[in-house]
């Protein structure tokens, strides 16, 4: 995974759309950590852990550890929608409300790029000497200057156990005619059209396909829009659709699905298709106008612990980035550190694979087509 996941985030840094030439880039804000023990965090729903009264228990020991108060917000519904939000504010250098955001390598190189992102300060992250190595360098972020990795994972399939109890295999299960009009998608092109895509027989992380490759799996998807087998497409909400019986099956992201049983009763299944699935990263930055900078550094230090990075993991079952996790998730669970969702092994990351760098070109042109289906659901 380590090894994939650092060359999937050096290819992804070109995906980045051109937002035009010679903009000036912002200025970062003046640092008020000292005298403001505050910290805002926008983050995915179903992507901390969440105790029985609505609690985060490692973030309520980070504050009693060092006093820092965190307004923790579930504002991350997909990349481009968060982004849609905020990019005015971050090109004239403004707060957006965030200190620290996790969002993915794709869009974690648009940021770089477009100088939205304070360049963090490894004094204030010593734990930085545990990310794992094979993480160390992608080309968008070299020497992790502006990004550290929060968790990562798969983008698979899921389905209601009670409903559709004999399981799917693959993503053409999906298009069953059983499931019609039940089944949910993610608006994350990468995920949706990748899986489609190695459903076809396509290795997406090769630069051996292009636009008549992706043109045949939009085509897919908009037949299944087109006829009705598709209800929804969406991203984290998904999980109030699957929650609600809304869709009964679903392209889906790894650790979310352990969390809705968790959450509402132990009846959904996820499994990486036949075919294969996608694999990414989810980043910390610290947005340009942020005034609590040493604060969001000093939460990404707390987080890079191995008791702690091991005590999430256990809660959201995605692939943490931090060294020693593995050996500290043994004395919570020893069954933890054998979650191939958490710790995958080589047989494991055989079936997963990372949506190749995208040109100019093709992100405006399959991104187009993509958010055109999207819009017409």
């Amino acid at each position: 995974l380590l090894a994939g996941a650092g060359a999937g985030a050096s290819a992804l840094a070109l995906a980045a759309c051109s937002t035009g030439g010679g903009q000036a880039r912002p200025t970062a804000a003046t640092d008020t950590s000292d005298t403001d023990k505050t910290l805002n965090w926008a983050n995915w729903a179903a992507y901390i852990d969440e105790d029985d009264d609505g609690n985060y228990p490692t973030l309520v020991r980070f504050t009693e550890e060092t006093g820092i108060e965190v307004n923790y917000e579930v504002a991350v519904d997909d990349n481009n929608t968060y982004y849609g939000k905020v990019k005015d504010q971050l090109a004239l250098g403004q707060d957006i409300g965030a200190d620290t955001v996790c969002l993915t390598d794709w869009m974690v190189s648009r940021w770089i790029r477009l100088g939205y992102t304070q360049e963090l300060d490894h004094g204030n992250i010593p734990n930085i000497a545990n990310l794992a190595p094979a993480l160390a360098n992608p080309s968008f972020d070299e020497g992790r200057a502006h990004s550290l990795p929060w968790q990562g994972g798969f983008a698979g399939i899921c389905w209601n156990t009670e409903k559709v109890p004999g399981g799917l295999e693959t993503v053409q299960d999906l298009w069953s005619s059983e499931l019609k009009g039940r089944v949910g998608v993610l608006s994350e092109m990468r995920d949706t059209m990748g899986l489609i895509m190695l459903q076809n027989g396509v290795d997406i992380a090769s630069p051996d396909w292009g636009d008549a490759e992706f043109d045949a799996a939009i085509e897919i998807l908009d037949e299944q829009v087109a006829n009705g087998q598709i209800r929804n497409i969406k991203g984290n909400s998904y999980l109030e659709d699957l929650k609600s019986e809304d869709t009964l099956a679903a392209i889906c992201w790894s650790g979310d699905i352990t969390v809705l049983n968790a959450e509402a009763g132990d009846k959904w299944q996820f499994a990486i298709p036949s075919a294969g699935g996608t694999l990414w990263n989810d980043n910390f930055l610290i947005p340009i106008g942020s005034p609590r900078k040493a604060n969001a550094e000093t939460l990404i230090n707390y987080y890079y612990e191995p008791e702690v990075a091991a005590e999430v993991a256990a809660w959201v079952n995605y692939i943490t980035p931090v060294v020693g996790a593995q050996e500290a998730a043994v004395a919570i669970d020893p069954e933890l550190a054998e979650n191939q969702l958490i710790f995958p092994n080589e047989e494991t990351l055989s079936n997963a694979f990372i949506f190749r760098a995208l040109s100019g070109a093709e992100e405006q042109k399959y991104q187009t087509q993509f958010q055109q289906i999207l819009l017409g659901s």
